[in-house]
């Protein structure tokens, strides 16, 4: 036994996560905490060692899948038995009936449950296990400790250990027995508010009687909004329930007394005291908290403190100003978290200074919006990719309470002596010499780094990206780019205004030329039909779907069946031209298709299965001619005008452009990616150096190296492996939080809203990136090698990078959560004729595997039709 006083953060694998906050919070000054005890995990092994048919039964569990309930259900019920079944030795039964003797055996005690894997900053697992109240007798705490020890493998506490992978057999139990108070009130407060995650707002709610009220959801509490030593907001609730000690034992349901039922539980006064003992409580804890409380009387106890795992973290930025945080993840099509070497190489790569959160990239806008010129062409450039963003900037502004306001009026700028010029002609010619030039610069790199080892690696690299710099933001491909997205904005402008087409541009930007990322969709039909005649090559590669294989061994596989070698090569072309790419390719240290081969697998089947030979050719021809089809209709309508032979003019001129620079806005990121991969490559090479020396315990290690403390460990041959595995713990927590679209520097998650009238009842709005409407199955995929589409379907995802383009071949319409105008996926979607809606909050969760959807791409919002 453990008594609270004793319990310090040494205690944790011995008392768990609530014991060890429980000794933690019985030793801050003026919080008051009921006394207590706790029963080791000690205890708990030591019953479980004795107890029959366990670890055979642990050994069932561990090959369950997380989505099989009627199996988890079963072997967890049989555990359950066997545990609170089980003796407890008399000398342990004699030490717990001692704690209780000093405590007093006369009173009512709460047995709750400690596991070693709850309450801890990257998992919470709050309610995975049991707690009781109002235990009276040694007898019945006896019996409740193993009923707290048996509830380690409830259903929901199975499942879930599961899905967060979580070792079965790693998390133990530990038992926390406490004096009961009887409460006048009882409630939650949060230090951080948990809806906007504004660290500066606290939130408590408060119910009448025991907390279990509100924590089961019977009743609604009071909820009250505090900032600083003030009450903001109060929201009163009709409390006609409550939950109270029973005479006998545990606790009843009870009505509340008419006159109590609207009446606020706590005063003013009582919440801002409340909420000061909350602060105290997560200054020494050190991040924002989760409290239970109570109020005896006058008195509030703190029963139970743990983090809050939910918050999105908050740059640190060095210093007390405020701070406006954009996601580069939303511009990027990359919300996932990053490891720390992919995100500094991001930040050496980009020209801007970036800040870390939660294991991804933020840029501080706030000095932008300090000037009217700052705030129109931020908020015109980012509104133009994506609108969610432009109208959290727009609140942020309109509050006031952030970012100062610019001047009532700024110094006029001189006017110009002429008019300025008009936007300078580019030759088409200089796309296929920058294409060239970028080819010959990465070839270059990829010849040069085979030498390097050592030291002089990592700064080749350093050098490298320097020329990568060069090369990505040569002002000329700046000005191919910028043609392209000009010409576009105009065709869309002015044939809306002259025709009342919305967004011509969309068709006319089928089939370009140049573009990179298009072509690999196509080339993939061209393996597939390398493929599709051998049916012995495709029985491997469906064995190796079915099987979820990893890696490159099946290629060996096809070289002795009939066809095979002919399907290998292509395979392997395929990958020559495009393996550096992946899902999240920004990120250095993701599997490259290169990597892992066999994640191409199904979509090259899905291919085999959904089209016929030549589909890559007839796709491409057939985008083309719609071009050329609208182009043709659309000067046609416009010469009948009253001025349309000088708009048709016009309008020729920019469709010649756009469909001369649209494509290559995907070619400076291929390269980046290419070089990238030469990074990876190099950088492994020499992690297999680091282990076979023991400066590594193994090659993923440098991914949690941020790029200038590997050179550090390149050049000393020593390695923190402590910092090492908390940076691995830091990622696994990572990647459950979503990052938000903006973010201050209270911590306060801001992801817009569309101010929208002209979207049906019960549409998801989002943002048209490609003009026709189609309707068909909806497919929620989340993993693009797991993705078994059929013609006519609807990809409906969170992101889409240029490695996800292979399925666009096979889908009559896109939604994705995140996306702008010029991202990626809407680029390829108007190629390939998709009607796209990007920037759908929630859809993957909000639309279900299966249904039938309608996407409206030239309007922007998706209907559910069942």
């Amino acid at each position: 036994m453990l008594d609270f006083q004793r319990i310090d953060s040494t205690n944790i694998a011995d008392v768990g996560g609530k014991g060890l906050h429980l000794g933690e919070l019985s030793r801050i000054d003026g919080v008051r905490v009921p006394a207590g005890f706790c029963v080791t995990t000690a205890a708990f092994q030591r019953v479980l060692a004795a107890a029959p048919s366990i670890d055979a039964r642990l050994d069932r569990l561990a090959l369950v899948k997380p989505d099989d309930r009627q199996a988890i259900g079963a072997l967890s019920a049989g555990i359950r038995e066997v545990i609170e079944g089980a003796a407890i030795p008399d000398d342990l039964a004699a030490e717990i009936g001692a704690s209780l003797a000093r405590l007093g055996e006369g009173h009512s005690y709460a047995v709750r449950s400690s596991a070693t894997a709850e309450d801890l900053p990257t998992a919470s697992f709050a309610g995975q296990q049991d707690s009781y109240l109002n235990v009276v007798g040694q007898a019945e705490i006896l019996r409740h400790v193993r009923r707290c020890w048996a509830s380690l493998f409830t259903e929901r506490a199975v499942t879930y250990r599961l899905r967060n992978g979580f070792d079965q057999r790693k998390v133990r139990m530990a038992v926390v027995v406490q004096r009961m108070v009887f409460p006048d009130a009882a409630g939650i407060l949060f230090t951080a508010d948990p809806v906007t995650s504004n660290r500066k707002v606290a939130t408590v709610e408060a119910g009448w009687g025991l907390g279990d009220a509100l924590v089961s959801g019977l009743v609604g509490g009071d909820v009250y909004a505090v900032r600083g030593d003030q009450v903001v907001t109060v929201s009163v609730a009709d409390k006609r329930r409550l939950v109270r000690a029973a005479p006998g034992g545990g606790t009843e349901d009870a009505p509340v007394e008419p006159d109590r039922q609207t009446r606020p539980v706590l005063t003013d006064a009582q919440v801002v005291r409340l909420v000061r003992l909350g602060r105290r409580i997560e200054a020494h804890f050190g991040r924002p908290q989760d409290i239970e409380w109570c109020l005896a009387g006058d008195d509030f106890h703190i029963v139970q403190s743990r983090p809050i795992t939910t918050l999105f973290p908050v740059p640190e930025a060095g210093d007390q100003e405020k701070h406006l945080y954009v996601s580069v993840g939303h511009q990027q099509m990359m919300t996932d978290a990053m490891k720390p070497l992919g995100l500094s190489l991001w930040q050496l790569t980009t020209p801007r200074t970036m800040y870390e959160a939660g294991g991804r990239l933020f840029v501080d806008v706030a000095g932008d919006l300090a000037t009217h010129a700052g705030r129109a062409r931020l908020i015109d450039g980012l509104g133009k990719s994506d609108p969610l963003v432009r109208d959290a900037l727009r609140t942020v502004i309109e509050r006031g309470d952030l970012v100062d306001s610019p001047p009532d009026e700024e110094p006029a700028a001189a006017a110009p002596a002429v008019a300025p010029p008009a936007p300078a002609e580019i030759d088409p010619a200089v796309v296929p010499e920058l294409i060239a030039h970028n080819r010959e610069s990465v070839a270059a790199l990829r010849r040069e780094i085979q030498s390097r080892s050592g030291p002089a690696l990592l700064d080749f690299i350093l050098a490298d990206i320097t020329e990568m710099k060069r090369v990505l933001f040569d002002p000329r491909s700046s000005q191919v780019i910028m043609a392209g997205m000009e010409a576009t904005w105009w065709l869309n402008e002015h044939l809306e205004s002259w025709l009342g087409e919305k967004n011509a541009a969309d068709v006319l930007t089928q089939s370009v030329p140049y573009n990179v990322t298009s072509e690999m969709g196509l080339a993939l039909l061209d393996v597939a039909d390398a493929v599709r005649p051998h049916r012995d090559v495709v029985a491997v590669l469906r064995r190796v779907a079915d099987e979820g294989r990893t890696g490159d061994a099946f290629l060996d596989e096809l070289a002795g069946l009939p066809g095979g070698p002919r399907a290998r090569d292509a395979i392997r072309a395929y990958l020559d031209e495009y393996g550096m790419r992946c899902a999240g390719e920004i990120d250095i240290t993701r599997t490259r298709w290169s990597e892992n081969p066999a994640a191409l697998v199904p979509v090259i089947l899905g291919h085999v299965r959904n089209f016929a030979p030549g589909a890559g050719k007839r796709h491409f021809e057939q985008g083309l001619q719609e071009a050329r089809r609208k182009e043709v209709d659309l000067l046609t309508r416009l010469r009948a005008l009253p001025d349309g032979e000088r708009q048709a003019a016009e309008t020729k001129r920019m469709i010649d452009r756009v469909r001369a620079f649209a494509g290559y806005r995907e070619y400076p990121k291929y390269g980046m990616i290419s070089r990238y991969f030469a990074y990876k490559q190099a950088v492994l090479r020499e992690a297999d150096r680091l282990v076979a020396s023991g400066v590594l315990r193994a090659r993923e290690d440098v991914f949690y190296l941020r790029f200038q403390e590997l050179h550090e460990v390149v050049r000393t041959g020593v390695a923190d492996a402590g910092l090492i595995a908390e940076r691995r713990e830091a990622f696994v927590s990572y990647v459950a939080l979503t990052p938000p679209r903006v973010l201050t520097s209270d911590g306060e998650a801001i992801n817009g809203t569309y101010r929208r009238d002209d979207v049906p009842d019960g549409a998801l709005a989002g943002l048209p990136v490609s003009a026709g409407t189609v309707e068909g199955r909806a497919r929620v995929v989340t993993d693009m090698s797991r993705a078994e589409l059929e013609s006519g379907d609807i990809l409906v995802t969170a992101y889409t990078d240029p490695s996800w383009t292979p399925l666009f071949v096979t889908v009559a319409g896109l939604v994705t959560e995140v996306g702008g105008l010029m991202t990626h996926g809407a680029v390829i979607a108007r190629e390939y004729g998709l009607p796209a809606v990007v920037g759908v909050a929630r859809a993957t969760v909000l639309i279900r595997d299966g249904q039938r959807i309608r996407v409206h791409g030239t309007d922007g919002f998706v209907q559910i039709l069942d």
